[in-house]
């Protein structure tokens, strides 16, 4: 982040030319007008949400007094590539997305790793949001059955249990799920525990039991089946075959 902050605007004049030759541009906005780049042409209505590349030219059309939210930041190379629209309207999302640029803000003068991981929260809710191709964006049914998988890995886990929690029948869950991830809601479920397993073998020194208890599988001979299919190894296997530490002493 390089700048954060209110922008009040449309006062003395109904129309700015912005071009940031370095950064890119995060607006949310409160008012009503237009962003235009070249021949597009942007409606403004508060709740939309704005990101504009670096070096790109772009007007902005007022109606009067026009305040909003803004960061100035620099992307950083690296990672997976997002395409998103320059303009989102980001409906219900937009009081959290406030309330994270507002934060940042108030943490910009004294504490700018804090503000910056603010932005990042809100650039990964962005990134999130519901786009009318359906682009990027994730089932919501399957986006809550796997939140849902992630906070009970260590408890008792069906596909009913998932279904329930997020509202609708087994058998629709069942079909979304394996529509958009390819596997089934038990495959996924047995996949999420394993992979949190060898996590615990490689990182953690508790025993083999207790990571057993830990993903949700609280009988030790069905944990050793289902860790040879999935990790290609036994539990002892894999913590055996950890890379030593700094000091030779494993994880």
């Amino acid at each position: 982040m390089v700048n954060a902050g209110i922008g009040v605007h449309g006062v003395s004049t109904a129309h700015d030319v912005f071009r940031l030759p370095d950064l890119w541009q995060l607006h949310l906005y409160n008012y009503e007008g237009a962003l235009s780049l070249g021949q597009t042409v942007h409606p403004i209505r508060p709740g939309h949400v704005s990101l504009v590349p670096p070096n790109t030219e772009v007007h902005f059309h007022y109606r009067g007094r026009s305040e909003h939210l803004y960061v100035h930041l620099r992307l950083h190379d690296g990672g997976t590539a997002r395409v998103l629209p320059v303009m989102q309207d980001a409906a219900a999302e937009s009081t959290r997305l406030a309330d994270l640029l507002r934060h940042a803000v108030a943490a910009m003068p004294t504490s700018p790793p804090r503000a910056t991981a603010e932005v990042w929260t809100a650039l990964w809710r962005i990134a999130e949001l519901p786009r009318g191709d359906g682009a990027g964006r994730r089932h919501p049914f399957v986006a809550a059955a796997q939140a849902y998988v992630e906070e009970h890995l260590a408890g008792p886990l069906s596909v009913p249990d998932v279904a329930r929690a997020v509202g609708i029948s087994h058998t629709h869950l069942t079909r979304v799920f394996r529509a958009e991830t390819g596997l089934t809601v038990v495959s996924y479920i047995r996949h999420r525990r394993l992979q949190r397993a060898r996590h615990l073998l490689l990182s953690s020194t508790l025993s083999i039991t207790a990571v057993a208890a830990a993903v949700g599988i609280a009988d030790l001979q069905a944990f050793n089946k289902a860790c040879r299919p999935e990790l290609g190894a036994s539990p002892r296997d894999v913590r055996v075959a950890a890379p030593a530490g700094p000091d030779g002493s494993g994880p």
